[in-house]
């Protein structure tokens, strides 16, 4: 198994963990709990600011010294519906306490402490759709960079239905170059509906140094550290995946690969 791809290693509680020890990189970290009614998850931040995204399911949530309430609506994803986020910064703690069976994503970057806590939906985010043919997809952006929710985050689902590509043309965003392209490292959680279905992601850089191809099941986790990372859901089986972006500059510029840059031409 490619070190790229990343299993859960439990049912309940803490089953993802990412750091940029464990990805052997730099910014982006990523969690998951997965935890049933009455069970309970709390951490520190330190020095990385965080968004918790809850999945499914519903949670009582106090963070950064506030209690927040009960946050999540939709009991299963692929409703579609807006999520539940809270943004907390660098040097603050939180808990959940979940009213329902739920998942929780925690998503974390290096904090600078440039932004207060604060909920991230359900209001302001609306499902929008991207591409065109079998290359069309449902996005609800999270903390993209035309909002300043984060100082270095960048966070959004995507709905591929079935049969369907995503992160599509093939492109990527692993050089420090702005504005032609900026330095993303990037994580994939992923879900299939059916839950036994499973989807394909290929990471691979120009001169094909990094080329691996993946089968991914329901809720594996796959590190895109450089090179372009295209999806595929086959025919019967719907993928969401929650991504996770950052980098010294909280600004998303790729550049196509050179096989697929007129699709990208065409499609603008």
């Amino acid at each position: 198994m490619t070190d790229l791809l990343r299993k859960p290693f439990g049912t309940r509680g803490k089953v993802h963990e990412i750091t940029p020890q464990s990805a052997g990189w730099r910014y982006v970290g990523f969690s998951l709990y997965r935890l049933r009614a009455g069970d309970s998850a709390a951490e520190a931040t330190g020095d990385r600011e965080v968004i918790l995204v809850m999945v499914e399911g519903r949670a009582a949530i106090k963070g950064a010294g506030q209690d927040w309430g009960v946050l999540g609506e939709r009991m299963n994803v692929f409703e579609k519906t807006p999520p539940h986020c809270l943004y907390l910064p660098n040097g603050t703690e939180w808990d959940a306490t979940a009213e329902t069976d739920c998942v929780l994503a925690v998503c974390s970057a290096p904090g600078m402490g440039g932004h207060a806590a604060r909920r991230i939906g359900p209001d302001g985010i609306s499902l929008a759709t991207r591409g065109k043919g079998t290359n069309t997809r449902h996005i609800n952006n999270i903390a993209m960079e035309n909002e300043d929710y984060a100082d270095s985050l960048l966070v959004t689902e995507v709905f591929t239905p079935a049969g369907h590509w995503s992160s599509y043309p093939s492109h990527r965003h692993d050089e420090d170059d702005y504005p032609r392209i900026t330095y993303l490292e990037e994580t994939y959680y992923h879900r299939l509906n059916p839950a036994d279905g499973f989807g394909i992601q290929r990471v691979y850089t120009d001169d094909l140094q990094l080329n691996e191809t993946m089968a991914v099941s329901n809720e594996d986790v796959v590190l895109v550290p450089r090179g372009h990372h295209p999806c595929g859901a086959p025919y019967g089986f719907e993928m969401y995946y929650l991504n996770v972006m950052a980098g010294p500059l909280r600004k998303w510029r790729f550049v196509p690969a050179p096989p697929v840059e007129w699709i990208m031409k065409r499609d603008a």
